[in-house]
């Protein structure tokens, strides 16, 4: 059977290419994929050969093929439904971590079955999701803390979310797109542009993907507070004022990186089972409005040049593949 996948085969180029399948063994399953989703961060900077030789390998996605900086099969949201191999797992839908491709076969034990309410759209989101349940566990809000999350991306808001239902936490959602200002008061937090960010809070999560917005951050932190910084800039310098306040004020800068559960949970939380809390979390519909775009999985080549320009207001790329 033929499959077709999206590669990255220069800086800000790509192309569909077709793929040869084997027929699944008796601890696999094929996966014809309904959406996958982009984690516009991430593979923006893979996209644009931004990966730094030092974090080739740590960078690795699960399935990826090719090496960096290209070319390279990259990407790690997939939904799907199984429709051969193990039999216990055909015809149920399921995530995946695994990149841009319309038929694949992987171990059964790497696929995840969604839950009932949670729609094969918004499971798109998971990786996000994943990644801001990592952040608030390495923040560790507490209750009735201020809480200042600066850039309202996927990421960014779904920090705010989790972090707002939190009991007595006052969550600030900062941005410099007024028109986030909706979807943070849907998530449960207030909205302020960076000249109106309020100071002293308890935790400051920087998300924004701009260096600037992490002195932003640092700006606003309280006496003692931490700084988690979330973003990732690849290549990218952040030049920071650590010159001023910084240490008079006792801040702490602290690093969050999905890829490892915090030493606090690692003796009782593994990967998989952050995944099924994700999972059930996102049978929330509030999460739909993250969701700004879809396009089709042929198109994927034109959308992932859109997505690299600065000018995009995209929070969610969703890509859909057509049914059999």
């Amino acid at each position: 059977m033929n499959a077709h996948a999206f590669w990255v085969t220069g800086p800000e180029s790509g192309e569909i290419r077709e793929e040869t399948l084997v027929e699944p063994g008796v601890d696999e399953v094929r996966v014809r994929a309904v959406h996958s989703g982009i984690s516009r961060g991430t593979e923006t900077l893979v996209f644009r050969g931004n990966v730094p030789p030092s974090e080739y390998d740590r960078m690795r996605a699960p399935f990826q093929s090719g090496d960096f900086p290209y070319p390279v099969k990259y990407g790690y949201i997939s939904v799907g439904e199984v429709e051969a191999g193990a039999p216990a797992l055909v015809g149920r839908r399921v995530f995946c971590l695994y990149p841009h491709q319309d038929r694949y076969v992987v171990p059964a034990s790497a696929v995840q079955v969604l839950p009932d309410d949670v729609p094969a759209g918004r499971a798109v989101l998971t990786a996000n999701l994943e990644t801001a349940i990592n952040g608030l566990w390495d923040a560790a809000p507490g209750i009735g803390d201020t809480v200042s999350v600066i850039g309202a991306g996927a990421v960014g808001c779904l920090v705010a979310w989790l972090a707002a239902r939190v009991p007595g936490v006052d969550v600030e959602l900062v941005d410099i797109d007024p028109a986030r200002a909706a979807l943070a008061t849907a998530f449960g937090a207030r909205f302020a542009s960076p000249d109106e960010a309020r100071g002293e809070n308890d935790l400051v999560v920087h998300a924004s993907g701009n260096p600037d917005g992490l002195d932003l951050a640092l700006r606003l932190a309280g006496f003692e507070a931490t700084v988690l910084e979330m973003s990732w800039f690849g290549q990218r310098r952040a030049s920071l004022e650590l010159g001023g306040a910084f240490h008079s004020r006792r801040l702490v800068l602290r690093a969050s990186q999905v890829g490892t559960i915090p030493a606090e949970r690692r003796a009782r939380w593994d990967h998989r089972r952050r995944l099924s809390l994700a999972l059930q979390l996102l049978a929330d519909p509030v999460l739909d409005q993250l969701v700004t775009d879809d396009a089709p999985f042929d198109t994927l080549p034109a959308v992932m040049t859109r997505l690299a320009g600065e000018s995009s207001d995209t929070i969610c790329q969703r890509v859909s593949y057509p049914t059999p």
